[in-house]
């Protein structure tokens, strides 16, 4: 469907909001298409096209918010959907904190690739497939899973907000593990967002680094006793570490409920000085990023902590209003940890005694940043070097004191299209294993 056309879709639907009583409207359409292809247990499985609409409504009545969304973009549906989302609005309960976005200066965004070149795709997909079993031959592909998605949306509200995007690009998600006879490794997992459909995926983000770390932990070792020191978190188990800082500390309910631990620290130290921590949906290096938040503003690039100095909080205007303070400049997930000037080697070679945690499973951390979980594909380190691999070992700490123990920042980054970030080592963090014979 055109663009304009989606327009009138979305003009339409705030019209019949309206009309149904709704003192404030919001619309948000979408239409798109996904080619995939899937590899389960290194054989293809799943070759199809995905094509998918819909929209989804907020209607404000009285401070009361209701919303619906539905999977059609017919008319007469979007009447009903219209009249329900207004009748949950009325029967709703007062905020005043619900909102609608608003009016900027209107925009159309168009990134990425616009159109799918399948069979290059499907090529390069087969070749990674070969190149694993003869580089790799101990790695098995459990699934890949390799999408090219197209998608147009529109996004409109009762206050003239009318924004556009268009955006396309593939996608690949690969989970797999190791095997040797009757040795075999736990599962790992990586996903990489690309534009181009013949790139060589074994030599994007950290794919081989990963696969040969899968390999040597053919051999891992349990760990026994118990030690406080350093954990190298890999660029993927970074993402942990973040996801509560956005969240737990930095986040709506956090800030609504006053149990954010950094909730008086904005514009306050809160982190190492070399701890920078930034939202880049508009990097060059982010592929198809955030244009539009899911509120209708323009989004825009910001730091969270900036030096270890607390720059911002992560709000919406919701969360906003309902706390007096201000809104964050986007509500994408898309992050960069500022590299440092040392290699991952060079920081290892300072720690005397310490865990390069490349997967972690926990439950939900505690409001306080206290956490405790298993570190999974990790190794230990000793003396200034990587040790030997491990298996599943207990390590446990506090994320709001560990920013503030950073022992290094590493040159290397890992560029998924989706995020950058370095491997970074905290001090304070609590190993523990076994007791032995």
């Amino acid at each position: 469907m055109e663009m304009e056309k989606l327009k009138e879709i979305a003009l339409y639907a705030l019209d019949r909001l309206k009309e149904e009583g709704a003192d404030e409207a919001q619309s948000s359409v979408s239409e798109g298409r996904t080619e995939e292809f899937n590899v389960d247990a290194g054989e293809f499985s799943l070759i199809r096209s995905v094509f998918s609409s819909s929209i989804s409504l907020k209607a404000i009545k009285d401070r009361k918010k209701g919303s619906t969304a539905i999977n059609s973009l017919q008319k007469n549906e979007i009447d009903e959907a219209a009249r329900e989302c207004v009748k949950a609005a009325i029967s709703g309960t007062k905020d005043e904190g619900v909102c609608i976005a608003e009016k900027e200066t209107n925009l159309d965004f168009k990134d990425g690739a616009l159109s799918c070149s399948k069979e290059k795709f499907f090529d390069s997909i087969i070749k990674f497939t070969e190149d694993v079993k003869r580089e790799y031959p101990q790695i098995m592909l459990e699934q890949l899973i390799a999408n090219y998605s197209y998608g147009k949306h529109v996004f409109a509200n009762s206050n003239g907000v009318l924004f556009s995007e268009e955006d396309g690009s593939y996608s690949i998600s690969v989970s797999y593990s190791a095997h040797d006879g009757e040795k075999t490794t736990s599962f790992n997992y990586f996903d990489i967002e690309t534009l181009d459909p013949e790139a060589d995926i074994m030599e994007l983000g950290m794919t081989r680094v990963m696969f040969e770390r899968a390999i040597a932990e053919l051999n891992a070792e349990p760990f026994y006793g118990k030690f406080v020191g350093t954990a190298v978190l890999s660029p993927m188990c970074l993402t942990e570490l973040i996801s509560v800082i956005a969240g737990s500390f930095c986040g709506d309910i956090a800030l609504i409920e006053g149990t954010s631990p950094w909730k008086n620290s904005l514009g306050k130290k809160v982190a190492s000085d070399n701890f920078t921590l930034s939202v880049i949906p508009n990097d060059d290096r982010i592929i198809c990023g955030e244009n539009i938040t899911a509120e209708g503003y323009k989004s825009e690039n910001y730091d969270i902590i900036k030096d270890g100095v607390l720059n911002s909080f992560c709000l919406t205007q919701y969360g906003a209003n309902r706390t007096g303070l201000k809104r964050a400049a986007s509500t994408s997930g898309c992050v960069e940890v500022k590299a440092g000037n040392e290699s991952l080697n060079e920081i290892i070679s300072k720690i005397e005694k310490g865990i390069l945690v490349c997967r972690f499973s926990g439950g939900e951390p505690a409001s306080n940043g206290d956490f405790s979980g298993v570190a999974k594909n990790s190794f230990l380190i000793e003396n200034g070097k990587i040790s030997h691999p491990l298996t599943e070992t207990m390590i446990s700490g506090n994320f709001a004191d560990m920013v503030k123990k950073v022992e290094g920042i590493s040159s290397e980054t890992l560029q998924d299209g989706s995020c950058v970030l370095p491997y970074a080592a905290f001090g304070g963090v609590t190993v523990s294993g076994g007791t032995g014979a």
